[in-house]
């Protein structure tokens, strides 16, 4: 077995490697560009090699810089993690050259399966079900209009070297086949230093179903099931789970043994994912294959029981695969949450910044129930606009589907993080959306459920009133305390009243609240009760409350006159206060946001691509103004409605913070 093995990654992804070689007693090398100085992956290596810069393209992609650390370190084998240099013909060749052991498929299976051209038409060759589109190269952005149109639309524009959601754009016409392509071509030049870019049918009403597989090089190849990746947003995936709700075992082994076919044909060892699009009659279509370890794979391990790293190492050293495809069963069901620095309620624009506080829910493994936590982050370090926005992601394993995802609910609720934007309440809220629940969902339940974006969730009148028992119970403990507070002047004790009223989501409970040593009773104006009990202290942000003998937890801030509250996706002011103060409130006149639409403001932390129009020009609603790169996706920026541009405060180049100038209309 290989004494030492280099990571040419970073994150979450490295440090999830990192995990499995130690297991095996491998050591491990990180490297780490200026950005990533004091990231986690470095701090739990072995040993370390700066390598650059933190943009990508002059670090951790530049195959030189990782040969050179390759040799300082004495390292026998990489493993590429996902993304980056993964599915880098090139990187693999040169580590064969070196005597260097990759830790992935041969270099020729790279080239075949990692191109997504040349992929589509070995799979075609080989007799598997492939989605209609056009497998050439494409010149400009004339001719994708053209293909576009001669194809059909809606069409996907596709990076061939692309992965991640990087580099794709769906087209509905000309105008956006045009934009799609050249955005496209921008943005898979910048994350895989390869511009080649090819057209397919959108199919409609998709689900996005993949299949694990993993082969030896004794010609023993098998697959680990399916995993349901239907919950995307703007072609990444969000949440993912394994087995699939949707594929019944025919279907099921129907994909297995083409996913392994293909695998074969192309000489395919280690770890691969192969992708199709299912229909709602479970016709699937070959999408593309990732000749590399997937984001999602925890929720196949969770399943099956097989680490895949390790089987990846295994499998590069030589050995043979320790199981048969009959020893494979599936086990429960797993579900995985990726935690993105994206503010949801800014249309899950880019968010950077410091982690205030990171507190991840206790990872756990019991019989009837698993959480697991794959992250690449402390509490103190720096999220940066420079790499991938995804910080986390967390896992739950149960029995049943329905025991995952409440697992999951759990899981969610109690995971703290502050000082960035993030995507903690979109995903509560998926976990408690019906459509979801039910497992009737495809890739465009985002776009169709969340069609204006994200506004939070507003709690139906049973959870708001189990939030106001909660607030006005804890409430009544910050009173208390405060009460006691030394120092104050004689015969001016505070009185703490029983008659409270509590506003959340425009929403006022006029109640009563009775305390004893076990907690307290809370009696609605309607003769409604609550019990309450908890062991929250103020100042705490975490608190967990026992009402009517359901376990509630909320996340917990301080505002004038309450509580900041977040639970369920929900995030909600929530006063409490004396009948006479709800009272005069609802006199105060509401403070109203500052007129920003004569300006295009950045929406995200990031750098200026470009500027699309001139001062003294006129512009028409729904024209590009500007585009923005943050974490390696462009953002193309848009007139809101007709008017002149008076002022360009930003040129290209410029990097930005949230709400800066780029320019200003008359």
């Amino acid at each position: 077995m290989f004494k030492k093995i280099l990571i040419a990654n970073r994150g979450e992804i490295a440090c999830r490697v990192i995990k499995s070689a130690r297991k095996m007693g491998i050591q491990t090398v990180a490297v780490y560009s200026d950005a990533d100085r004091n990231a986690l992956h470095v701090k739990m290596a072995d040993e370390a090699v700066h390598i650059g810069p933190p943009p990508a393209n002059q670090s951790y992609i530049v195959i030189d810089k990782i040969m050179e650390a390759i040799r300082q370190t004495g390292a026998e084998a990489v493993h590429p993690g996902y993304g980056f240099l993964s599915e880098n013909m090139k990187f693999a060749e040169a580590l064969e050259k070196e005597g260097v052991v990759f830790v992935g498929p041969p270099s020729p299976a790279i080239e075949a399966m990692g191109d997504k051209i040349t992929s589509k038409k070995i799979a075609q060759g080989a007799g598997v079900s492939t989605v209609p589109g056009y497998m050439g190269l494409i010149a400009d952005a004339d001719e994708a209009v053209k293909i576009s149109k001669e194809i059909g639309y809606p069409v996907m524009i596709k990076a061939s070297a692309g992965g991640g959601g990087k580099g794709m754009r769906i087209a509905w016409n000309d105008e956006e086949a045009r934009d799609g392509f050249q955005s496209s071509k921008n943005e898979a030049a910048s994350s895989f230093g390869d511009d080649r870019i090819f057209i397919e049918k959108f199919v409609t009403q998709p689900r996005h179903i993949e299949i694990q597989v993993l082969a030896d090089k004794h010609g023993n190849c098998v697959y680990l099931h399916e995993r349901e990746c239907s919950i995307q947003r703007r072609n990444q995936k969000v949440i993912e789970e394994a087995p699939s709700p949707f594929l019944d075992e025919a279907t099921r082994k129907a994909m297995g043994e083409q996913a392994c076919a293909l695998a074969k044909a192309v000489g395919y060892t280690s770890a691969g994912t192969v992708e199709f699009i299912v229909d709602g009659n479970r016709n699937f279509y070959f999408l593309e294959m990732n000749t590399r370890l997937q984001v999602e794979h925890p929720v196949t391990e969770l399943i099956t029981g097989v680490d895949l790293v390790e089987q990846m190492i295994r499998v590069a050293n030589g050995e043979k695969l320790p199981f048969a495809q009959k020893d494979l069963k599936i086990n429960g069901w797993a579900m995985e949450s990726r935690l993105y620095a994206e503010d949801p309620y800014r249309n899950f624009l880019p968010s950077i910044g410091r982690l205030t506080r990171y507190r991840p829910p206790v990872e756990a493994a019991t019989p009837t129930g698993v959480v697991r936590n794959d992250t690449g982050v402390y509490e103190g370090g720096e999220i940066s606009m420079y790499y991938d926005p995804m910080i986390a992601k967390l896992c739950t394993w149960a029995p049943t589907r329905a025991e995952a995802v409440e697992g999951m609910r759990q899981a969610l609720d109690t995971f703290e993080v502050e000082g960035i934007g993030h995507n903690l309440p979109f995903l509560s809220a998926v976990m408690d959306h019906p459509k979801f629940c039910s497992g009737d969902m495809t890739t465009a339940f985002i776009a169709e459920e969340y069609p204006d974006g994200f506004q939070g969730v507003t709690l139906p009148e049973a959870e708001l009133r189990k939030v106001a028992a909660a607030a006005a119970a804890m409430n009544r403990v910050a009173e208390i305390r405060r009460s006691r507070i030394t120092g104050r002047l004689g015969n001016h004790e505070r009185k703490v009243g029983d008659d409270w009223v509590v506003s959340l989501q425009e929403t006022d409970f006029a109640l009563k609240i009775a305390a004893d040593r076990n907690g307290a009773t809370v009696t609605f104006e309607d003769g409604h009760s609550v019990r309450v009990a908890s062991d929250w202290t103020p100042g705490q942000a975490l608190a967990r409350l026992d009402v009517d003998g359901q376990m509630v937890v909320l996340k917990v801030g301080k505002i004038p006159s309450g509580f900041r509250i977040r639970t369920r996706g929900a995030d909600m002011k929530v006063h409490v206060r004396t009948p006479r103060q709800a009272e005069l409130a609802k006199l105060m006149p509401e403070k109203l946001p500052p007129d920003t639409s004569k300006f295009l403001l950045c929406p995200m932390p990031g750098v200026v691509v470009k500027i699309s129009v001139e001062e003294g020009q006129e512009v028409q609603e729904g024209q590009a103004l500007a585009t923005v790169e943050a974490m390696k996706m462009e953002n193309i920026l848009r007139a809101e409605k007709k008017g002149v541009v008076k002022k360009i405060a930003a040129e290209a180049g410029a990097s930005l913070k949230v709400d800066e100038v780029i320019m200003e209309f008359e």
